[in-house]
């Protein structure tokens, strides 16, 4: 019996990046633009504004790259772990495994004749699939992806920190401050609705969320930079 092709485009396929992507150009525009703010609130010339700007683009998408590839990483060894473990037994006692997927399939609300049909069919055509997927919880479209991760986190990083380091070589020297502030708070307006967008979420609640932890961010970096003057005299 053949039945007509549906098919929904739904949005957990995008956690491999977009978690990591959304991280990353939060993370570059909030760290770099409260950097920047807290060192202009100590009174640094634009010079310095901009080395400081860059020195944070490249240690911090180094450092988001290395960190999420060590965490990603650690999560697909464990998930590698758990696959060899599933592997030995269905190797060992395949009988045993074959009852334990008839009993989750139980459990989520099959008949046991039919939750048997199911789990002998199933393990016939890829056993340690079935298991990964309903017993450990692994799947294609959630499994770890530590390059992919790091990629994202480290590009999304550097473009969001680009935003302020353009602010301050657009801008003139007294309202370089000033036009880092606005662009971050919007920058960070645009992230929070598209990460909604493409997580299918409410675009204006995701704006306001992360518009209004990255502004406090900034204000606490300023505070923190006026109690240091390293103006010239």
């Amino acid at each position: 019996m053949s039945f007509p092709h549906h098919s929904e485009h739904h949005y957990i396929h995008r956690t491999g990046w977009l978690r990591a992507a959304v991280l990353g150009a939060n993370d570059g525009i909030i760290s770099v633009t409260s950097l920047i703010m807290g060192m202009a609130a100590s009174g640094a010339s634009a010079q310095t504004l901009l080395i400081t700007c860059i020195a944070g683009l490249i240690s911090g998408a180094s450092s988001m790259a290395a960190g999420e590839y060590i965490s990603v990483k650690s999560q697909e060894d464990i998930e590698k772990a758990d696959l060899d473990m599933e592997h030995r037994e269905l190797q060992r006692n395949p009988e045993n495994e074959l009852k334990e997927l008839t009993q989750i399939y139980i459990a989520r609300g099959l008949q046991p004749e039919l939750a048997h049909q199911v789990a002998v069919q199933l393990t016939a055509k890829n056993a340690l699939e079935a298991h990964a997927r309903d017993e450990i919880g692994i799947h294609d479209n959630t499994a770890a992806k530590p390059l992919l991760a790091a990629g994202s986190s480290a590009v999304a990083f550097s473009l969001g920190a680009l935003l302020p380091m353009f602010s301050i070589l657009l801008s003139p020297e007294q309202y370089a401050a000033a036009a880092v502030m606005a662009v971050g708070v919007l920058s960070l307006a645009l992230l929070g609705a598209l990460s909604s967008y493409f997580a299918g979420t409410s675009m204006l609640k995701g704006s306001f969320r992360v518009t209004a932890w990255g502004v406090a961010a900034m204000l606490f970096a300023s505070w923190i930079g006026s109690l240091f003057d390293v103006a010239p005299v």
